[in-house]
Order: structure tokens, then C-alpha cells, then sequence
């Protein structure tokens, strides 16, 4: 509590404080009915010009084509998250300095961005910040209204607000909270009761089994794959270890030892060491380990003799690192830890031992609230799975990446994902039992609250839909377009009411005609000549199309869900790979050797380096995700291999991504399929038999001769078998197609 009761504190405390994000505004209304509409504000925030952006506006300014400001923009490169400036985009950028040599409208526009680079563009107002003041908040700080809003805003941002001596309010919307909301809510829905979260047994052994095993995909704080080693690594079996975990996971404890000696002196291959018998008191819980900043106070004052608030100021001199501050306070702690009867030489010592932990020291009431929602997470993971997991899902339901991942994790767990349906499917993702989630339609590209609510709607109103025209008649024409319409097919949630989605997506123009044709004629006698008894229309007879190949119908999936949902397209591959590529992605570990390894490019996204363009390419084999970097010259050569759900293989070096946790592979060669094939195929086997018609086999693969792939004929007939090789005249190409019409020959 010193951190804000403190009476030798001058500056004003922060407070950030977590809401469900559904409920957050409300907080901020009671805010302002509780202190006074005229004592309370939001906080400006000031947008700049960023090198980007600044391009972009004077070109607009000076009417230069927006394609031309568009391309020069794009070429500015982004260091860490940030574009650099524009003086280090023309040092960094060799595109982007020769069209500056080389054009006088570039040099022109540069010339007047470089003036306004950085300066104010816009005003906008700080997602959670809310200012309370005293009396009327004008009295303190100049204020606005925000255009369309009745919300006061003050012309003082998040800093000056503080130096005009206001107190600061984050009032943050935490999605986890929301979760859990909607988790609770679905596991009473299903018949079930979980009590006040507040009182589950937080000494569950189910839920520390979860833990232990690193099965924390959506446990909060614990997902990362980086913070899943560590879990599995340190094996928590008390709520203490969870609280340690959220404060151990951060650069400076991994990179200074303090994790390996937690973790060591937990399992009992290092002693524990307390410096001070007097100290065991406070550093017990971690084993000895000075991991929080309320530690760093405790042992200020028992030791040093400090009062917690002198302890509190002791705490941020070492957090700020402060030299002259820091030499009153070591002077001050080795004298009041000399009165208590400890040697003058050990008070330094542990003095400077404090100082090294305080640069890395967390702050444990943090901690231990973030602990809490973790635990909670992992207990409805362990006890209400399917409901925990859809609201999961629901949460995070237009970021297909993450509904990717949770998907993955739901199979793991045996929680049985089933398709959109339009007659069962509500917006969200929706627990039908303890191991079944029905998908939710509002997670389909392109569909958008409205359309769902039409959808749902018509199905209470009127029943299941039969087919495709009768949805198409029956849902909102405000609402629904040919567009949602078609996501929905790709997606198959029109799969039980037919499972020929191409005939479906080939039929959605027509579908929609008659469904205008049967509302414009809704107050005529003749909508009874467009109707059958069945609630069918007439002329609603479904368009011929040629059925979708297993992977057409993967790659729809994908332009609908963002990925692939009723299979993936590296199965169709995998017999023919398995022979030189032995370790899915899922399974590759860090080693000197270059590996192989193949799957099929997920995303592409390309970057500027000093070297020049590279390429980072996602790599999935359906068992997992891997990152592969392709730098300048690597990529330049292949371009052509590298387009989004082909096959790719690539030798590379595998290493661990200290940034996320997971693994990194650095490709040195790169083969599409038939490139592999290509090098790798000792021979084409071809098994025959005594049905086979030699001539036909011999027109299938003439137009592929003169390549490097041997040709060997396995035939057999009712009374023997042998192996016959073709001479070398019969080298063939190993081309898809020549595969394809040997296939469908033999």
C-alpha cells in the first residue's frame, strides 16, 4: 500500500486498473455520476506525422497521384515495430535514394515532409484514461468536446496532466475478464455451476496435472511457447509458484540466471540462501530468490531498518538507477543494518545484491493479481472445458490466426470443433456438451453482427432452412448480400442442406434473383404461383458445376475461415514427401546440421534489411507452424517458388526465437514440389499387371523424355513377377501432370 499511501512520496501514484471489457464503459459512467460530470475527463492523445503518413499528406497536398505517394511510402522501412525516419529511409532504402537523385518531384516532396515530420496531425481521445479532479476539472487543465461525443477531453496529455498535479485513472478493458465472463455463463447454460470464482480451491491437482504438462494454449499470461517450457521446466504445484512464473517470464530474470536458480533451488539441486536468518520470513516463498520489488522494501526494513515508505522510495531510486540516490541510500542501509548487529561487510554485500535485483524485481502485487486470472483460466480449462474453450474462441473470433491456434489446441484436447451450419451455428462460438463446440458464423469472413442476426432470426421464426433459396427468401435483404451469402458456402454452413458446395456458390446469383422476385411480389396473388407446398420455389433448380477437389475445397475453406478447416493440403502430399522429409514441424529442435523440411506457405510477409529485401514465410505441415526466413539473395533467386498454399520445401537451419520461444529456420535452399522430386527421386516406379496396356503407358509418358528420373516397370502377371528398368532413352521429367495421368492410367 506504500506505493500509494506513501506521505514521503511526492509524484502521484498511477492506477491501471483491468475490466471485462463489456463492462467497462459502465465504470467510466459511474465515474462520472459518482465525482460530478463537470470534475471528470478523458485524455487527449496527439497523433503525429510519422514518415509514412507525412509522404502520403503532402503528396495529396501537392496533387501528386496517390499511386506514386503510395509506392514511395511502402518503400520507407520499419525497424522493430516503427518506420524509421525519413533522412534514415533514403541512408537504408536504395530504391528510395536513387528516385530522391534521380526526380525533382521526389526531392520536392521530401523536402516539405522532412520540415513537418513528427509534428502534431491530429487529436484523439486515450482509450481507458480518466482524469478526477477535485472540483470543476476546467480549474485544472484546459478541456475540449470531442466531436459527436458529450465526453469532456483534456488539451493536457497523459504527461503534462501529471505535471499539473491531476491524478491519472487507466481504466482498461482486459479480454481474459471477459472470457471468463462468457465461460461462466455457457457452463450454466449447460446445465452446470461454478460458484463465485473467488472461492474455487486454488490447491486443484487437476488443474496444477494441466499446468505441469504445458497444456496452457488460452491459460492467461501462461500461452506463449517460451512460457510453456518455463512451466514445464519449473512443474508449479501451488499457487505461490504461478505468481513466481508471471513475474519470472521477462528478459532480465531468463537472461541473468534468477530463473535457473528458482527453478533449481525448487526441485532441490541448489540450496536455498537467506542471506540473513532474519530475512527467511520474506524470501521463503521464492527459495531465496529476490524476484518482487515489495521483497527489495521488506528487506529494507527489516534489515536496514526502514520505514516502508523510506523502503518505498529506497525501491524506486534502484528501479530508476539513480547514482546519487543510491549512494545516500547504501550509506543509510549498511548503517541501520549495522545497529541490528550485522557486519558492516555483509550489509554491502547484500546491499548490491539488492541493487542487482531491483533492476529485474516485478511488482508482486501485479504479479499475484495476474497469478489469479491465470489459475482461473487453467481451472475452466481443466473442469469446463468445451464452454472455456468457446468463449475462447468467441473472444478472439476475428483474428483467424488465434482461432487457428485454439482450434489446434481444441483437438489436442479432444474437444470435437463442429463446422458452421446455418440451421444450428449462433454468432459466437457456442458449447453444445463437455466435448462439442458448434463454430460460430460471426467468425466467417466477410458475414458482420447484422447478417448473423437476420440468420438467427428467420431460423427462430420459421424453422430449419430446407435449401439455399429458402434462406435466401426468408433472411433480411438489408442484411444479408451475395457476399456473406458465398462466405458461408466456402465456409460449409450450407453443408447439410447440400454437400455440392461448388453447384451451391455457382447457384448463390440465382438463389438471391428469385428471393427479389418473391419480395416484390409479396402483396400480389401471384407469389402463390412462385411457391410450392413444400416452401420451395419454382425455377429454384440448383446451377451444374463440376464438384471441388479435396483441395479446392481446403483453399475456400481458408478464403472463408482463415484456414484450413476440414483437412489440410499437405496431406495430399505427404506420401510423396515422406520419403526424405522425416520430422514434421511440429517436432524440429534447434542443431548444427542443416535439416529438410517441407509444407505449405501459409502467409508470406517481406521486410527491408540492410542486405535487401528478405521474405518470412509461414510454413504449416498440419501438424504446425513454423517461420522461415529467406534473405535477399535466396529470395531474389526464387520468387517464383513462393506463393501463398503451395508446396515448399527448404533445407535450412533450425534455431530457437528468443523474441516468442518458438523455433526459427533460416532457409539456405529452397525446391517446390516438383523441384524436389527432381532431386531427390532415385527412380519412377510404375507397378503393372498383366491388364496393363503397354502402348497407352508409352503415349503418357513419351512427351516427358530426355529428364533425369530412371524409369522402373514392377510387373506381374498369373504366373510370375519381375522388375524391368527402361533404358536410359526413357529418363523422364518428373512433371505433375505426367504423375497425375499415371495415376489415373494405372
Amino acid at each position: 500500500f506504500e506505493r500509494f499511501l506513501n506521505p514521503e512520496r511526492v509524484s502521484m501514484p498511477d492506477f491501471d486498473i483491468d475490466f471485462c471489457q463489456d463492462g467497462r464503459d459502465r465504470v467510466i459512467d459511474y465515474v462520472r455520476k459518482k465525482y460530478g460530470e463537470d470534475s471528470v475527463s478523458q485524455i487527449v492523445t496527439f497523433g503525429t506525422l510519422g514518415s509514412k503518413s507525412v509522404i502520403r499528406d503532402v503528396g495529396r497536398v501537392l496533387d501528386l497521384p496517390y499511386n506514386f505517394c503510395d509506392l514511395l511510402s511502402k518503400l520507407v522501412p520499419i525497424e522493430g515495430v516503427k518506420p524509421v525516419s525519413l533522412k534514415k529511409a533514403l541512408e537504408m532504402e536504395p530504391q528510395l535514394k536513387e528516385r530522391y537523385d534521380s526526380e525533382e518531384e521526389v526531392r520536392e516532396l521530401f523536402s516539405l515532409a522532412e520540415k513537418l515530420e513528427d509534428l502534431t496531425r491530429n487529436v484523439g481521445m486515450h482509450a481507458g484514461g480518466v482524469l478526477i479532479a477535485p472540483g470543476k476539472i476546467s480549474d485544472f487543465c484546459p478541456v475540449y468536446c470531442q466531436q459527436g461525443s458529450d465526453a469532456t477531453v483534456s488539451q493536457f496529455d497523459k504527461d503534462d496532466v501529471e505535471q499539473a498535479g491531476l491524478v491519472k485513472f487507466d481504466f482498461l478493458g482486459l479480454r481474459t475478464l471477459t472470457i471468463i465472463d462468457w465461460a461462466v455463463r455457457f457452463v450454466k447454460q449447460l446445465g452446470g455451476d461454478v460458484g463465485p470464482l473467488d472461492m474455487i480451491p486454488l490447491d486443484d491437482p487437476y488443474t496444477y496435472r494441466l499446468l505441469k504438462a504445458g497444456n496452457t494454449t488460452a491459460v492467461f499470461q501462461l500461452e506463449s511457447r517460451g512460457m510453456k517450457e518455463l512451466v514445464k521446466r519449473l512443474l508449479p504445484d501451488r499457487f505461490d509458484d504461478i505468481v513466481a512464473l508471471v513475474a519470472l517470464f521477462r528478459p532480465g530474470p531468463l537472461g541473468s540466471g534468477m530463473v535457473d536458480d528458482f527453478i533449481n533451488r525448487k526441485h532441490g539441486k541448489a540450496k536455498a540462501e537467506y542471506f540473513h536468518p532474519s530475512l527467511e520470513i520474506t524470501l521463503k516463498p521464492t527459495y531465496g530468490v529476490i524476484v518482487y520489488q515489495e521483497q527489495v522494501m521488506q528487506v529494507a526494513q527489516i534489515l536496514g531498518g526502514y520505514t516502508l515508505g523510506g523502503a518505498d522510495m529506497l525501491r524506486r531510486a534502484m528501479g530508476k538507477k539513480k547514482a546519487d540516490e543510491m549512494a545516500k541510500h547504501r550509506g543509510l542501509f549498511v548503517e541501520g543494518a549495522v545497529k541490528q548487529g550485522v557486519a558492516e561487510k555483509l550489509a554491502t554485500e547484500l546491499f548490491n545484491l539488492m541493487e542487482k535485483f531491483a533492476e529485474y524485481g516485478f511488482n508482486k502485487s501485479h504479479s499475484a493479481a495476474y497469478a489469479l486470472v491465470a489459475y482461473q483460466t487453467a481451472w475452466l480449462k481443466t473442469h469446463h472445458a468445451s464452454a472455456f474453450m468457446a468463449a475462447t474462441l468467441s473472444a478472439d473470433m476475428f483474428d483467424t490466426d488465434k482461432v487457428h491456434t485454439m482450434y489446434a489446441d481444441c483437438v489436442e484436447n479432444a474437444l470435437e470443433v463442429l463446422p458452421p451450419d446455418v440451421n444450428h451455428s449462433e454468432y459466437r462460438f457456442t458449447p453444445l456438451d463437455a466435448k462439442r463446440i458448434r463454430y460460430g458464423l460471426g467468425a466467417i469472413k466477410g458475414t458482420g453482427e447484422a447478417a448473423i442476426a437476420s440468420i438467427v432470426k428467420a431460423r427462430e421464426q420459421g424453422g430449419a432452412f430446407t435449401s439455399l433459396f429458402d434462406f435466401c427468401c426468408r433472411v433480411d435483404k438489408r442484411a444479408m448480400n451475395r457476399r456473406v451469402v458465398e462466405s458461408l458456402v466456402r465456409a460449409g454452413a450450407f453443408d447439410t442442406l447440400s454437400d455440392h458446395r461448388a453447384s451451391l456458390l455457382a447457384s448463390v446469383g440465382t438463389a438471391l434473383e428469385l428471393a427479389d422476385q418473391a419480395a416484390r411480389s409479396a402483396h400480389q396473388n401471384s407469389l402463390f404461383d412462385l411457391v410450392d407446398d413444400n416452401g420451395e420455389h419454382h425455377g429454384a433448380e440448383m446451377v451444374a458445376a463440376a464438384r471441388w477437389t479435396a483441395i479446392e475445397q481446403l483453399l475456400n475453406e481458408k478464403k472463408a475461415l482463415g484456414f484450413y478447416f476440414s483437412g489440410h493440403p499437405y496431406d495430399g502430399y505427404r506420401p510423396q514427401l515422406s520419403g526424405f522429409i522425416r520430422t514434421a514441424l511440429s517436432s524440429i529442435v534447434p542443431q548444427q546440421n542443416l535439416v529438410w523440411l517441407a509444407g505449405v506457405i501459409y502467409a508470406i510477409r517481406t521486410q527491408m534489411t540492410r542486405r535487401g529485401k528478405m521474405a518470412i514465410i509461414a510454413l504449416e505441415d498440419g501438424s504446425g507452424r513454423v517461420e522461415v526466413s529467406v534473405f535477399s539473395e535466396l529470395f531474389d533467386a526464387n520468387r517464383d517458388l513462393l506463393k501463398e498454399d503451395q508446396i515448399l520445401v527448404v533445407e535450412g537451419k533450425v534455431s530457437r526465437d528468443d523474441y516468442s520461444g518458438g523455433m526459427r529456420v533460416v532457409a539456405e535452399r529452397l525446391f517446390d514440389l516438383s523441384g524436389a522430386r527432381t532431386q531427390f527421386a532415385k527412380c519412377l516406379r510404375l507397378t503393372c499387371n498383366g491388364q496393363s496396356n503397354a502402348n497407352k503407358l508409352l503415349d503418357i509418358m513419351a512427351p516427358y523424355k530426355q529428364g533425369g528420373c530412371p524409369v522402373r516397370i514392377g510387373y506381374r502377371n498369373g504366373a510370375a513377377s519381375c522388375d524391368l528398368d527402361l533404358g536410359a532413352a526413357w529418363n523422364l521429367r518428373l512433371h505433375d501432370h505426367l504423375l497425375e495421368s499415371l495415376e489415373d492410367s494405372l
